[in-house]
């Protein structure tokens, strides 16, 4: 994994459906759906920043929301922080791969 990766829960409450598809396209190309508008990300200062972007350009700022949790480094606090009740969903091993 590259140096420099936190992991991130990425959660949105998108109150259009247009620009709610918009959004979810936009965080499949930054991370792995855990739930309906629930994302975990791997991400490097650079992509959160270009993420953070392009959401920006996607959402009305005076009605929908982006929560973005930094759960530390992916092999460490970022696995061992998620609790489960009821099916445990797997999470991902590592981040998106850049080439």
């Amino acid at each position: 994994m590259a140096r420099g990766r936190k992991r991130y829960v990425v959660a949105y409450d998108i109150h259009d459906p247009r620009r709610l598809r918009k959004v979810h396209k936009t965080m499949v190309g930054y991370g792995w759906a855990m739930q309906f508008s629930v994302f975990v990300c791997d991400l490097d200062a650079i992509e959160l920043l270009e993420m953070k972007r392009e959401l920006g350009e996607v959402i009305h700022h005076g009605e929908d929301s982006v929560a973005m949790i930094d759960v530390g480094d992916p092999e460490q606090r970022g696995r061992e922080c998620f609790q489960f009740m009821g099916v445990s969903t797997p999470l991902p091993t590592s981040g998106p791969v850049i080439l």
